[in-house]
């Protein structure tokens, strides 16, 4: 098991020492997931003797982080505008103005968000390319907000999006029904050219179906008062980078 983690650990290890995080750091942040895991695991009554056995930790360190307030975290705001600006059909993925009343981009964002000025959300999606400016209109460049690179925003796409897929990949190592959807196409022995085309027809066929999949998504929750439950479906497309 140890080795085949090898192929998570590897890249996670590159990313955080980019990061600049610390060897200790990432440690104590693991010790209160381990906790966690274990308490799920746990039939019957849980203890802090138990968990210090099934977790390998020493029993005053699960006390502590047993006792820590739980941590939260706030959504994107930025995601959330763009993908409002498309399926919300009062602005249809359109030109808009800059501000004013909706339809404008100021009452799109506040829609969202009264936490971040609307012209912070509007500078941050024009520096990442996702919407152009001309004079007092906005318009939409790109399908979906793709940060900067190395940004904040771009780490936190990163973990929510591997993190759900590994949560759906584990689940479905430990026989949890019904299982998650998750397949993969993989092929060696092709040219960096081919490799492009097959790139290319995999982006365009795959923005094709999230488009669909946001459109009606909205459609559903915009019908709903109390419903709770979330999904996430993505795709990703790896080349090596040795191939010529």
């Amino acid at each position: 098991m140890m080795t085949l983690l090898d192929a998570l650990l590897a890249p996670l290890a590159r990313l955080l020492v980019a990061q600049g995080v610390r060897f200790p750091d990432l440690v104590e942040r693991l010790k209160g997931h381990y906790v966690a895991a274990a308490v799920d695991h746990t039939d019957g009554k849980v203890t802090d003797s138990r968990l210090s056995v099934m977790t390998g930790l020493q029993r005053r360190d699960v006390a502590r982080l047993r006792a820590a307030p739980p941590r939260s975290e706030r959504g994107n705001a930025l995601s959330a505008v763009v993908a409002r600006w498309q399926t919300d059909p009062d602005y249809g993925g359109k030109p808009i103005p800059r501000t004013g009343p909706a339809p404008s981009f100021e009452a799109l964002a506040q829609t969202i968000s009264r936490d971040v000025h609307p012209r912070t959300v509007l500078d941050t999606l024009s520096a990442a390319g996702t919407v152009s400016i001309s004079g007092d209109t906005v318009a939409l460049q790109q399908s979906s907000y793709q940060p900067l690179a190395g940004s904040e925003d771009q780490v936190r796409y990163f973990a929510h999006n591997l993190g759900d897929h590994i949560a759906a990949a584990t689940d479905n190592v430990l026989g949890t029904t019904p299982p998650h959807f998750e397949r993969a196409v993989h092929y060696t022995d092709l040219t960096g050219a081919q490799i492009e085309v097959l790139q290319q027809i995999h982006a365009e066929r795959q923005m094709a179906l999230f488009h669909d999949l946001s459109v009606e998504a909205a459609k559903m929750k915009s019908q709903n008062t109390k419903a709770h439950g979330r999904f996430r479906a993505g795709a990703f497309f790896f080349r090596s980078k040795d191939m010529k």
